[in-house]
């Protein structure tokens, strides 16, 4: 997409260009005033040729021919590169909404289970949970914020808190269900949440191949920590972006959200007062 627009903007300015170079040209070999130059200019450019005004000389003549070559091509540039990037920004906004499904139903079944149960294994989980009390009157600003946040975290694992047994069952439990989502074509859009799933699925498989898991020695649980670590990082990256699209895209969504976030403490999904009256 990044590429359709600078070609946009290269066709905008070569229309432009062309534009000021036709009615300078015509002021000067028509002897024409700017707004009529500049009516006569494109009309040339867009062929369409009313007649009322027409080159007098043989060199306008040839500089109109010029102009409706080089005009009529950067105009239908122009005008194609827009279409396609309209087209894409559309189909960009159903992908979107696709993302925003699936990512919903994953968060509710697994996702924000995952995340109140991998913030108690974080000594540092409360300075987290400061900087995740999401309110419905955070901005753009708050979540890049909050976002910043995050990439500072450590997402360090103390393994004396990890009860390993109880997670594997846990994992285990979602396991068909991760592997359904896996299958979902729309994640070939959201690459990122692709590799959030196959975090967590690699640590449901670490954690399935240990017969004696009670038992892990030091080496492993370190080995352990990082994988489980790095599924809560990503994890983290996952549930900040989706509360971000739910906020601008969807409100009663977000509402609910905000109501169950993992973060905070107080969250209920009950709503405990009325809204104001008008």
């Amino acid at each position: 997409m990044n590429d359709i627009r600078r070609r946009l903007q290269i066709f905008f300015a070569l229309f432009v260009t062309v534009a000021l170079a036709g009615t300078t040209g015509f002021m000067y070999l028509e002897d024409l005033s700017f707004i009529d130059a500049f009516y006569f200019n494109i009309a040339t450019m867009s062929t369409v040729g009313y007649g009322d005004i027409h080159p007098t000389r043989e060199i306008s003549r040839l500089f109109a021919v010029l102009l409706i070559v080089m005009g009529g091509a950067t105009f239908l540039g122009l005008v194609a590169n827009g279409s396609e990037l309209m087209l894409l920004n559309r189909e960009r906004r159903e992908r979107i909404k696709k993302i925003n499904m699936v990512l919903g139903v994953f968060f509710s079944e697994v996702g924000l289970q995952l995340l109140a149960v991998f913030s108690t294994y974080d000594p540092d989980a409360d300075h987290l949970r400061q900087r995740l009390q999401i309110t419905s009157r955070w901005t753009g600003r708050e979540f890049r914020v909050a976002q910043q946040g995050i990439d500072r975290h450590s997402c360090t694992i103390d393994m004396t808190r990890v009860n390993l047994a109880v997670l594997r069952d846990l994992l285990a439990g979602r396991r068909n269900f991760m592997v359904r989502l896996l299958e979902n074509p729309v994640l070939i859009e959201h690459e990122s949440f692709a590799e959030t799933l196959l975090a967590i699925f690699h640590l449901t498989e670490e954690l399935s191949y240990r017969p004696d898991i009670d038992h892990t020695p030091e080496a492993d649980a370190k080995h352990l920590a990082g994988d489980i670590g790095r599924a809560y990082q990503s994890l983290l990256n996952r549930w900040l972006y989706y509360m971000e699209n739910l906020e601008e895209h969807y409100p009663y969504l977000f509402s609910l959200a905000l109501r169950v976030n993992p973060f905070n403490p107080q969250a209920t999904p009950v709503v405990s007062a009325l809204p104001p009256e008008n």
